[in-house]
């Protein structure tokens, strides 16, 4: 599936891509989300999950020069 395709997609939709297509590689804390890292294909994936509120906020695609990708880095070889 392509980017553009992908960044259509309602939540539920992105989630059952993630959970049917995609790999999942690492969960980290950010602030006040916990956040899952996926493989789709050939791009990384964040979805950002909200514990207090009890729901998933974001599902975007992380650009690997991103700041965030250091505490991904601490934990696994990407």
């Amino acid at each position: 599936m392509r980017k553009e395709e992908f960044s259509r997609l309602s939540i539920s939709q992105k989630i059952k891509t993630l959970y049917l297509e995609g790999s999942f590689v690492v969960a980290i804390r950010y602030y006040r989300h916990k956040v899952n890292l996926y493989l789709l294909g050939d791009e990384y994936v964040e979805v950002f999950y909200n514990h207090k509120l009890d729901q998933i906020e974001k599902i975007e695609f992380l650009a690997r020069k991103h700041s965030r990708m250091k505490f991904y880095l601490d934990q696994i070889k990407l």
